[in-house]
């Protein structure tokens, strides 16, 4: 890890998720935690029932707020004053970690400036917030012995997400809440080994292991061991990918295990971009809308059917075993990846996945004391630098790998698309407790699906009674992308003037209505804030269709 805000960076979370049990004060931010982790929920309730300060920050009455000591309810987009203004209070009342900054950071000054016009009624006129709930939350944070941090894409998937995650690094940073246990700042990942994935050096700038593609050390011990020359400059995001294919520079794309088609903002210029590449091999376990366009479908195997690892969203990379084999001409993704690599001319001799990790073992030494017989039973978390450690729970316990970890000055930069008259509403996505991302899976397990079969936008009772609305009645959402036709949800969960679809549905996709705008650093799209209209549709127009 290059430091601190690279492991921010880069979505690893710093403590582990059972350690929620014992945390004193909780701050959720950008998380439908009891939907999205249900696991780590409970084990929140049950700090909360231990006596534990639960503050939630969401624009939405999500379920974990009915356990909260307070919630924060900000607008759509202004995480960046909420956390300034939290600071700005701590460091006014002098509730900040001086031994710790001056140990081990750097750039508090840098810090301290830029929140200085962040006061709690500027933080009020921002965010909606009251400036005395903005308060009370800085105190609470502050006063906290065992205070974490839980985020996850309401915090990224934004025009700004990078500045959110830097924020919030600031805020760890202000209270030392760093090097022990049930603390830290907890990046909950939002899909089955994506923080393997990650570790794995899915970006284009990294080489396994969040080692620099363009470092020169870096790149001649990967050339070593694979016997190549590897490149030095670093490659296409995956948004970059799609701009790149629809102006016609990107010619061929492998996915893999990826339903873009469904889960990327702008489905409309998702689809023409897929459909002006020369090639698209799709490889996935279902046919899915991604599927439909490719030129080349790979039948894969599921995590049943082949052998490997997963990591887990806490570090933790536990063994994967096949106990069944693949149906039909599926085959396991190393088979393919393999096959399709000795075709192209470099033959991988590997006789089995251990071979594989202990390759990983030798290139990166976070892992280099892990291997398959330490994991046979149970898991094991990163950093892991020799058989004889016992794996870390919690990092940087014994300091930070740059020396000091730096803070980071934020400004306040609002949404890339607001309500206006002609789109009057604010329109956020996400998932529900019953699917998972784009439905491939749980959409086929009948019992699930028949219990969270239709499409919904959530509507405030407020905005359905001035358009008389009633729960169950089709209505238009439209976007300057496009327009989808769902069933109305009234409810209080979202705020006046805020709607809310989840994105599994294909036949109602939320994300043919998203804003395809992205972070300028790490290229995520804008997901959770677009500007949209919502119209009933009248009985008469459903008969006539």
């Amino acid at each position: 890890m290059a430091g601190l805000v690279t492991v921010f960076g880069s979505g690893v979370m710093t403590n582990s998720a059972a350690e929620a049990a014992n945390n004193d004060v909780i701050f959720v931010i950008g998380s439908n935690t009891t939907e999205n982790h249900p696991i780590v929920a409970l084990r929140m309730k049950k700090a909360v029932r231990k006596g534990a300060k639960l503050i939630v920050a969401d624009p939405r009455r999500i379920p974990l707020v009915k356990h909260a000591h307070l919630w924060l309810k900000q607008r759509h987009g202004t995480d960046v004053a909420l956390i300034n203004t939290m600071m700005h209070v701590m460091i006014k009342e002098d509730l900040i970690n001086k031994k710790f900054i001056e140990e081990h950071t750097e750039g508090f000054n840098l810090v301290a400036e830029a929140v200085e016009g962040f006061t709690p009624e500027e933080g009020e006129r921002i965010t909606g917030i009251p400036k005395e709930k903005i308060i009370e939350a800085a105190r609470i944070y502050a006063a906290g012995k065992n205070a974490a941090i839980y985020y996850t894409m309401g915090i990224t998937q934004h025009s700004h997400g990078t500045d959110n995650v830097f924020s919030l690094a600031n805020l760890v940073l202000l209270a030392g809440n760093l090097g022990r246990e049930s603390v830290g700042l907890n990046p909950l990942r939002g899909q089955n080994n994506v923080q393997g994935a990650s570790d794995m050096a899915c970006a284009p700038n990294v080489f396994p292991g969040y080692q620099k593609v363009t470092d020169p050390e870096a790149r001649a011990k990967f050339e070593a061991q694979w016997k190549v020359t590897l490149p030095d400059k670093i490659g296409m995001t995956v948004t970059d990918m799609i701009a790149s294919a629809d102006a016609g520079i990107l010619k061929a794309l492998y996915i893999v295990g990826e339903n873009p088609v469904v889960s990327d903002a702008d489905q409309n210029h998702t689809v023409a971009a897929l459909k002006n590449l020369e090639l698209l091999v799709v490889q996935d376990i279902f046919m899915t809308k991604t599927t439909e366009l490719a030129h080349v479908i790979l039948p894969a195997a599921c995590f049943a059917e082949k052998e490997g690892t997963f990591t887990n969203t806490d570090r933790r990379i536990q063994r994967v075993r096949k106990a069944l084999n693949p149906p039909g001409n599926a085959r396991d993704d190393s088979w393919i990846v393999r096959e399709l690599s000795r075709a192209m001319g470099y033959e991988m001799k590997y006789k089995n996945m251990s071979e594989v990790f202990d390759e990983i073992g030798r290139l990166w030494k976070n892992v280099a004391g892990i291997n398959y017989e330490r994991i046979d039973k149970h898991g094991i978390q990163w950093p892991c630098p020799s058989t004889d450690h016992p794996g870390t729970p919690f990092m940087f316990k014994d300091g930070f790998p740059i020396g000091k970890a730096k803070f980071t000055a934020v400004k306040f930069r609002p949404s890339m698309e607001l309500p206006d008259e002609q789109f009057p509403f604010t329109l956020s996505t996400g998932r529900q407790l019953l699917h998972y991302h784009t439905g491939t899976m749980t959409r086929r397990v009948k019992a699930i699906d028949t219990a969270a079969h239709d499409a919904y936008v959530e509507i405030n009772p407020a905005d359905a009674g001035r358009m008389s609305i009633d729960n169950g009645a089709t209505v238009r959402v439209t976007s300057r992308r496009g327009s989808i036709t769902l069933k109305a949800k009234v409810t209080s969960v979202p705020g006046v003037g805020v709607l809310f679809i989840p994105f599994h549905y294909r036949e109602a996709a939320a994300n043919v209505l998203t804003n395809p705008v992205y972070d300028p650093i790490c290229k995520i799209p804008e997901l959770k804030v677009c500007a949209v209209k919502l119209e009933k549709i009248q009985e008469d127009k459903d008969n006539a269709a």
